[in-house]
């Protein structure tokens, strides 16, 4: 019988240590450990939080302190100066007790749920490190808010062949510590548990919300960064994190929403380009040995309040082809039940495989979403508006007939909630092309709320 086993050959729920990494974090650091302590109020799974404030200048400590007087898991352990994440991680390892180990980021938040998936995995004593899906909260209307989201998109896309883990991660006690002058340290740790023999898994229900650089200055200098870490760790732990693959990113990109519209074809290949110059960057840092990472110049943008823009509407999106039951007469039952599927089908390839879009019968279908309402009418808006621009085939002959689509939309602010933050007021005729755009912008790596 194996260790982990007892005697009745089950294997026991793990407990885990929770490590919160932080500097200067006073805006996020009580929501983040707020979302964190939530996943297990009664204590039966987290059995300590331990947050390294490291040479913090701010009321950070202090949040912490007064946290710890009222949640006994919770302590802080003070870096009085600043010496790099990977020496306060270490500082995290040397002190946790748990079996396994999580390390969430301090200017996150948690989703609900996210521990669960997490841990589930490490039933299976194969499975060494379980990382979370980073979804940011940054609007899509803006250069760098596509940007982001895009960046998150692809990392999403690759992890769930690859595992690349990052944000909030997962994994056996089984590290000692990592190099002290890595600026990557979750794929230092990555690369340590891949090199034991254990299997990676990527979660992408353990949502993890953070917000993305806003300025092109703090996006080039967060990627010169990540990628110089990731130039270090292959020629130091020879392992390459699978993002660094051109193949991987190109097959990534080729995603039919990223390039659906002139601006979104322009502000895809502008992010390419940023990324290609945030590669250049890197490599030179590492070929010429003039900048360190190991203690990295933080980037203001990314440290805003998130707790507000990270609590997402649950959002019912109902579609209706209008004038259905005229169709119907017109074309045949059985010809007006395939339109509908193939209404209901597409709608679920402009949000994409994350969000669910089921048919409802009488050409209604409805997609369950999460997020700003402002992204989910933009979202809505081009669904509509993608099926006036073109006809919809509907068997096999390649016959086809215009469809005219109805939306209307329901935002509840937290799962369960019976009352609508806001809801249209005219029902599902009430079409809402909010903003006049041709392609999808909201996320669909949005996780859903069923």
């Amino acid at each position: 019988m194996s260790a982990e086993q007892d005697q009745s050959g089950t294997l026991p729920e793990l407990h885990c240590s929770v490590g919160v990494m932080a500097y200067n974090e006073e805006a996020n650091i009580a929501q983040a450990l707020g979302s964190i302590l939530r996943q297990d109020p009664a204590g039966e799974r987290i059995a300590e939080v331990i947050v390294v404030a490291s040479g913090c200048e701010d009321r950070t400590v202090e949040i912490v302190a007064g946290i710890a007087s009222r949640e006994p898991r919770v302590r802080v352990i003070e870096q009085a100066r600043r010496e790099g994440k990977a020496s306060a991680v270490n500082l995290f390892i040397g002190a946790a007790k748990s079996p396994v180990l999580v390390l969430v980021s301090a200017d996150v938040r948690v989703e609900d749920g996210a521990f669960d998936a997490l841990m589930r995995h490490f039933v299976d004593p194969g499975v060494g490190m379980v990382g979370g899906r980073p979804i940011p909260v940054n609007g899509t209307g803006t250069f760098l808010g596509h940007a982001v989201h895009l960046q998150w998109r692809l990392h999403d896309r690759i992890a769930r062949h690859s595992p690349k883990l990052g944000e909030m991660v997962a994994f056996r006690n089984v590290v000692p510590s990592i190099p002290l002058d890595t600026a990557v340290d979750e794929l230092s740790i990555q690369a340590l548990v891949t090199q034991l023999g254990y299997r990676l898994v990527y979660e992408p229900q353990a949502a993890v919300y953070n917000r993305g650089p806003a300025t092109v200055q703090d996006f080039l200098r967060q990627r010169r960064r990540i990628y110089a870490g990731h130039l270090r760790i292959r020629d130091q732990q020879a392992y390459a994190a699978p993002t660094m693959s051109a193949w991987r990113a190109g097959r990534a990109l080729l995603g039919p929403e990223l390039f659906a519209s002139p601006r979104a074809a322009l502000w895809s290949l502008g992010t390419v380009g940023l990324e290609a110059t945030a590669r250049a960057l890197g490599r030179y840092d590492v070929v010429r040995g003039h900048r360190s990472h190991t203690v990295w110049e933080m980037c203001n943008t990314t440290k805003q309040h998130i707790d507000d823009a990270a609590s997402a509407l649950h959002i019912v999106a109902v579609f209706h082809i209008v004038n259905f039951q005229r169709l119907e007469l017109e074309i045949g039952l059985h010809a007006s039940r395939q339109l509908a599927r193939r209404v209901t089908d597409r709608i679920q390839q402009a949000l994409g495989s994350a969000v669910t879009v089921s048919a409802q019968g009488a050409g209604t279908a409805v997609a369950l979403l999460r997020g700003e309402r402002a992204a989910a009418e933009q979202a809505a808006g081009a669904i509509v508006q993608l099926f006036e621009a073109t006809p919809v085939t509907y068997n096999g002959r390649g016959t086809s007939t215009p469809v005219t689509l109805a939306c209307g939309l329901i935002a509840f602010p937290q799962p369960g909630s019976l009352q609508p933050a806001s809801a249209p007021a005219r029902g599902i005729e009430s079409l809402v092309p909010v903003v006049p755009i041709g392609h999808i912008e909201f996320d669909p790596a949005t996780p859903v709320t069923t």
